[in-house]
């Protein structure tokens, strides 16, 4: 598992680190059943406090990413394909939204703002 952590994020470390392991699965990289460091050695590894770990872990789980058993571990939760795409659309989406507010606080039109996102898709 590769985690690069930004400490001067206004992005909280273990929505930071959720955010990564989440990745690591919907790509791939982390398969199913696949064991996670444990917290202890995550927290150690990334020099960060056990507690920002286990939040982080503790999220997974809710979501259905991982799965704790106590005393063996955290491992990858069995992989639904499309809910890993519904997860991948709601980060995009999430984040279009977030633009296109920044967008309107400014003080575009809707107009102003497809044209804007015309130009960039060109560059893809």
């Amino acid at each position: 598992m590769h985690i690069i952590l930004n400490n001067s994020s206004m992005v909280p470390i273990y929505e930071q680190l959720m955010d990564q392991v989440k990745n690591e699965i919907i790509s791939g990289e982390l398969k199913e059943n696949e064991v996670l460091p444990s917290v202890r050695a995550l927290a150690g590894e990334l020099r960060i406090s056990s507690l920002t770990v286990k939040k982080a872990y503790d999220k997974l789980e809710e979501e259905g990413f991982v799965v704790t058993v106590h005393g063996k571990g955290t491992y990858v939760a069995a992989t639904d394909r499309s809910l890993a795409m519904e997860a991948r659309r709601k980060l995009v989406e999430d984040d279009l939204s977030a633009a296109i507010s920044k967008a309107k606080n400014v003080g575009f039109k809707k107009e102003e703002i497809l044209e804007i996102v015309a130009l960039i898709l060109e560059d893809y």
